[in-house]
């Protein structure tokens, strides 16, 4: 690659004052600028390297500080560059100040990344090991064991490219790993397989279109860092929630290396009306604890970075559970965040942002509050307020569980929906009166601040736990290969194996677990808020009973596409299709506003109504009946400017055998649109084949049955 460097060294004039502002180092086609934050520095040196990153071939003192950024112009220094920092200052723990010359420092606003971390004790500020910890000092230099940041042109050819820009109510999220997506299909050239080049690939793309799904959630996609911890026990961060660089996408995820790759990826998702929403990790960074390596944020300025203990500021709070916390109290870090995101916005067109452990974010010196900077700061920005915006609302710091808390213009991932769901199609006691609340949007914890059903980020299984076939699989998790004897993870799956741990080929065990997963789709897509599917739960996709697999880079978390290819695979992706669908031409099944029984749309009959099996209005008595587990819901929408109404009657059976249930009055022309018993039995232009004899209709144990009107005239 070119350097960006002149041949001569001699060719390259002294370093002017340049800007404060942008920060970051920015090209301008005639030279660099050079600018980083740092309020207890004394000292800022810019270090050039030659194409291979390993040898320094130049150092400048940045000349000018102007508002605690440090800054310098290079003419004559082009994209290609490859560059870091050492930053000089105090050196006391004690007052949370860790400068150390000797540390070569990675631009927090790097937007390319050359090389990787090497692990080494020369990455600690202190001498690792060391009787006195982090009150000892290292002399050592780090740079042959850093990465470099590079210089770059963010030209690139975005003619023709629109955001879908899907409204909320017709969003349904596809959540997936950029690398373990593709890493095992064969029709991909094995140097692609794993990167944004694979998932602009024209088949997976194609594959996300069948199914439905309007939006891709991609795991955490800025660089991050391979824990020391895992290196050493073989394992890696598959999952990448250890952030690097908020500016740099992962290399491993750039087949060529460049991230116009990834800009190439997004277009072409675009092109097929799909969505990128990145999940971003704001709240820590890779550098764990203040016994943690000195790579970037630490050197540049350990005080203003982190939160750190009022009382003992050696030390670093850690509400979220990585050593650290970024102290989102202060105005650069929230500067650099909203850069950050404003060039994802910007630079590669993305749609939206899932925050990891988003409570964090809302966290001031008192703890959170709906009010705080950063979220006033995000809700105004104009560029950010046209993105869709995703917290997952909890930490593990003091009154961590935010979940409903979020100031309006958010939305929330929803675990209330994912375990009050999982229990009842488990048949847990009491858990109709839960489910109820969980399909109308949460209610009961969104509709404040007209907020809107959508708020509510609906999902049965992420990432994080089980996919949906070893949620019908296993009684127990089984994490062993992670290393950590089985500690790992939860132990409350709310699973159920229906009678055989782990595969089986028992066919009436097989059936249930299908019915039972079909069951749980068809209340994840039917339900009010945004449905999100984990990747490969539409084919029967497995982890073999692992629940915490963020350290298996191997086939136990790739998607293994040939299940695709099987007799279930193949059934469950159509009928995931169909359940998309459904939602999608149903009104009443992704109401944007919060469903009211109150409010009478049709003949008297309000827009919902509960009905217990033999068709007779829920009463307070039959919710408190703990042992109810059939239940029905009638949902009613108006649609005045079409002169016609459109409803929908979903049918809950978590009992273990078939039961009747008596339609309520008035009846109405009702046909099955979808009966998770039937599976794949039902095909396009066959649902009338099945109608309800005498206003009674059949439901399957562990199933579920939605029947709909065609529009009727108001």
């Amino acid at each position: 690659m070119a350097t960006g460097i002149p041949n001569s060294l001699t060719s390259l004039p002294r370093m002017e004052a340049g800007a404060a502002y942008p920060l970051g180092a920015v090209y301008d086609g005639f030279g660099t600028n050079f600018a980083v934050f740092s309020a207890h520095a004394t000292k800022m040196e810019l270090c050039l390297f030659d194409p291979s990153g390993r040898h320094e071939v130049a150092r400048f003192a940045l000349p000018e500080c102007t508002n605690e950024v440090w800054h310098g112009y290079l003419p004559g220094l082009h994209a290609g560059a490859l560059y870091g920092y050492r930053a000089y200052g105090p050196y006391q723990p004690e007052q949370g100040h860790r400068f150390n010359p000797n540390k070569l420092l990675l631009d927090p606003y790097a937007r390319q990344l050359h090389g990787q971390v090497r692990w080494s004790d020369t990455l600690y500020g202190y001498r690792y090991l060391s009787p006195r910890a982090d009150l000892s000092f290292d002399h050592r230099d780090s740079a042959g064991a850093m990465p470099k940041a590079v210089v770059v042109d963010d030209n690139f050819n975005w003619y023709g490219d629109t955001h879908p820009n899907v409204p909320w109510d017709q969003t349904v999220i596809y959540e997936t790993h950029v690398r373990g997506m593709t890493m095992r299909a064969e029709h991909i050239p094995m140097r692609q397989r794993g990167t944004f080049a694979a998932l602009a690939d024209p088949k997976v793309i194609a594959h996300l279109q069948r199914v439905g799904v309007t939006a891709v959630e991609l795991l955490p996609v800025h660089a991050f860092l391979q824990d020391r911890r895992l290196v050493n026990l073989g394992l890696s961060n598959y999952w990448g929630y250890n952030t690097l660089s908020f500016f740099a996408p992962e290399p491993r995820y750039l087949s060529n290396g460049s991230p116009a790759e990834m800009k190439q990826a997004v277009r072409q998702l675009h092109a097929a009306g799909i969505e990128v929403i990145l999940d971003v990790v704001y709240n820590h960074t890779c550098e764990e604890s203040e016994l943690g390596p000195t790579i970037s944020f630490r050197g540049f300025d350990n005080a203003s970075y982190y939160r750190l203990h009022p009382d003992n500021r050696r030390h670093h709070i850690n509400d979220t559970g990585c050593g650290n916390t970024v102290n989102f109290s202060h105005p650069r870090v929230i500067q650099m965040v909203m850069d950050s995101l404003r060039y994802w916005v910007q630079e590669f067109h993305v749609d939206g942002f899932r925050f990891d452990l988003g409570a964090t974010l809302g966290r001031e010196h008192y703890g959170f509050d709906p009010g705080a900077g950063f979220f006033d700061a995000l809700l105004q920005d104009p560029v950010l307020a046209r993105v869709k915006l995703i917290s997952e609302p909890w930490d593990i710091g003091p009154g961590g569980y935010q979940v409903g808390n979020h100031p309006p213009g958010f939305a929330e991932w929803n675990d209330r929906f994912r375990d009050d769901v999982r229990s009842f199609w488990r048949g847990d006691a009491g858990k109709r009166g839960a489910v109820a609340a969980r399909l109308l949007g949460s209610a009961d914890l969104f509709n404040h601040h007209r907020r809107r059903s959508w708020a509510s980020v609906n999902f049965v299984t992420a990432h994080d736990g089980f996919t949906l076939q070893d949620l019908v699989s296993y009684n127990r998790k089984d994490n062993l290969a992670n290393g950590e004897d089985n500690r790992d993870g939860s132990d409350e799956n709310r699973s159920r194996n229906w009678g055989a741990e782990g595969p089986t080929a028992d066919p009436a065990i097989r059936a249930t677990r299908e019915r039972v997963k079909r069951a749980m789709l068809m209340t994840l897509m039917l339900s009010n808020g945004t449905p999100m599917l984990l990747g490969g739960d539409e084919f029967c996709r497995t982890q073999q009973g692992n629940n915490n697999p963020y350290c298996q880079d191997n086939d136990l978390s790739w998607f293994d596409w040939s299940l695709a290819d099987t007799e279930e695979g193949r059934a469950l992706i159509d009928f995931t299709r169909r359940c998309i669908a459904a939602r999608l031409a149903t009104p009443t099944l992704r109401s944007t506003r919060f469903l009211a029984p109150a409010l009478k749309i049709l003949h008297g009959m309000p827009d919902i109504s509960w009905f217990d099996e033999t068709g007779s209005e829920m009463t307070q008595d039959r919710w408190d009946f703990s042992e109810g587990r059939l239940l029905a819901l009638r949902r009613i929408a108006a649609h005045p400017e079409a002169g016609a109404i459109s409803a929908s009657l979903l049918l809950l059976n978590a009992y273990s055998e078939d039961r009747s249930f008596v339609l309520p009055k008035p009846a109405m022309p009702w046909r099955v649109l979808l009966d998770a018993a039937e599976g794949n039995n039902i095909h396009a232009g066959g649902h009338a084949r099945r109608l309800p004899e005498n206003n009674i209709i059949n439901v399957s144990a562990h199933s579920a049955v939605l029947l709909v009107t065609d529009n009727v005239n108001i």
